[in-house]
């Protein structure tokens, strides 16, 4: 797991815009944040750095408390969604206040990487965590993600394909919803059958321009 950051650390990321989540230190400082994945630095000029989804977070979580789902790989640095299959979990208000927080971290993300600010498709980061992008699409959307082995909800899955991953739901009318959700948020989405078992699955990429 992540180590929470230093009383230093934590004074500059409360101290960031509250909207854009800028952040104002020295190189070495920004440079340790980049490093914990709670920021990351702007690709062009003049290469300010921003909050992270996971540095959003911890601005939101009280000194002293463990930021809620807090990554469990230091080169994620942001939020680890359900992809589903995973063991049932509290799916309370906290879990939804972290899902949203999360995801308006995402769409700051698109904003400050994106051409143009571009929020309406998905960002460089997305395009290299597939699966859990587009599982943190549908989670905040309010689709259900399965849980365990079997039983309904959603599945998102890697594919040979490159930047596409596979939606699996049991339920035709909601793998159609969440078809619909990845659609809106910036996914290109096609319906298909799979041969063998003649299950109706979602091939989901991101959305280019």
């Amino acid at each position: 797991m992540i180590r929470p950051p230093t009383a230093a650390q934590r004074r500059l990321i409360e101290a960031a815009d509250p909207v854009t989540g800028r952040l104002e230190g020295t190189q070495a400082q920004l440079a340790a944040l980049v490093k914990r994945g709670l920021a990351f630095r702007h690709p062009r000029p003049p290469h300010d750095h921003f909050l992270t989804p996971a540095g959003h977070r911890i601005r939101e979580t009280p000194a002293g408390e463990p930021a809620p789902g807090a990554p469990a790989a230091a080169d994620s640095g942001v939020f680890a969604a359900r992809v589903g299959g995973e063991e049932a979990e509290d799916a309370g208000s906290a879990r939804m206040r972290e899902v949203h927080s999360a995801w308006q971290g995402l769409l700051e993300l698109r904003r400050m990487t994106n051409p143009g600010g571009a929020t309406d498709r998905p960002c460089g980061w997305e395009r290299t965590h597939l699966v859990r992008a587009a599982a943190l699409a549908l989670e905040a959307a309010g689709h259900r993600p399965a849980t365990g082995d079997r039983g309904s909800g959603y599945r998102v899955r890697a594919t040979p394909q490159p930047e596409a991953v596979a939606v699996h739901e049991p339920d035709l009318t909601a793998l159609r919803a969440c078809a619909a959700t990845l659609e809106q948020a910036g996914w290109q989405v096609s319906e298909h059958t799979e041969p063998r078992t003649r299950e109706r699955y979602v091939l989901a990429s991101p959305r280019r321009v």
